[in-house]
């Protein structure tokens, strides 16, 4: 009987617990209240929180009192490779970690981003599609990446400037960003140079859904003496903006990798791409002195 009512007593202070008058949950609630409206005020304040992907990591040091600190400097200035990040416990630190997760988004991003439809527009490039139908088909079927369909071609050849010189082709490829990052300064300043040093350029193409190998195909088409297509690089951690530049003399189908010539990372951290289109102008020149490039090109 002592443990029955034992028992019975507790059940009473629960159920009264539970029943308590409403005074008492309402005053409970205020805080959670209060902490609400705080938190959505720090929401709706934009500097809440810094940009952690605007940071430099080449010049973050996040090493508390490093044995050599000027080593620890010149390290972290010599690569963009992430070094030097520091731990809590055998952890990463939080800001080292969303940072990762930030680069990462980015880079996927640009992969799966698409290049504006009036940006070729603004440069007065003749646009076409390979025979790819969408991003996910490109990014599984290379070989679409680099063919033309029979309309793709015809645009080419009713809208383009037949046996130029040199050909110029921009193309989306695995970054986005890339295009859009470089293009602006890279492509003037190319065709300028060009331009006053004699060399005439054909209409300038926009390729969507583009591998490299595609120039092969436009230079049978078209048949400049030297076709240089512009593509956006599979983008990584350190940038999701970098651009290479593929040459080829007498580009055609079956065209080897090691006949290109190819410059590479072109980026605001790398070859900036005002620089690259100076380059590159001076590079045609001395590549159609030597009729060649790749291996071929002394």
């Amino acid at each position: 009987m002592e443990v029955d009512n034992n028992i019975r007593l507790i059940v009473e202070q629960v159920l009264a617990e539970i029943n308590k008058p409403a005074k008492d949950s309402v005053e409970c609630q205020m805080p959670a209240q209060q902490a609400v409206a705080a938190a959505q005020d720090v929401v709706n304040n934009e500097d809440y929180l810094d940009d952690l992907a605007a940071i430099n990591l080449q010049k973050y040091l996040q090493v508390p009192n490093p044995v050599n600190a000027e080593l620890y400097h010149e390290m972290k200035l010599a690569t963009p490779a992430r070094i030097g990040v520091w731990r809590a416990g055998v952890r990463p630190l939080t800001d080292t970690l969303l940072r990762f997760r930030a680069d990462h988004a980015v880079a996927q991003d640009s992969v799966l981003g698409e290049v504006p439809a009036e940006f070729p527009k603004q440069y007065k490039m003749v646009s076409v599609v390979t025979k790819c139908s969408s991003k996910d088909e490109y990014l599984t079927r290379p070989d679409l990446g680099r063919l033309l369909d029979d309309e793709n071609i015809e645009i080419l050849r009713q809208h383009c400037v037949q046996g130029a010189t040199v050909q110029v082709i921009v193309a989306d490829g695995l970054s986005s960003k890339a295009v859009e990052a470089n293009i602006p300064n890279l492509l003037p300043a190319m065709l300028q140079g060009l331009n006053s040093l004699g060399i005439t350029v054909g209409t300038t193409i926009f390729v969507k859904y583009s591998r490299v190998g595609v120039m092969d195909v436009i230079g049978e088409v078209l048949k400049p003496e030297v076709v240089i297509i512009l593509i956006g690089e599979r983008p990584g951690l350190g940038t999701a903006e970098s651009m290479s530049a593929y040459i080829g003399y007498h580009a055609r189908r079956g065209m080897l990798e090691s006949e290109r010539t190819v410059v590479s990372n072109i980026h605001r951290g790398g070859l900036p791409s005002a620089e690259a289109g100076a380059h590159l102008a001076d590079l045609l020149k001395r590549i159609l002195e030597a009729k060649a490039t790749g291996v071929n090109f002394k």
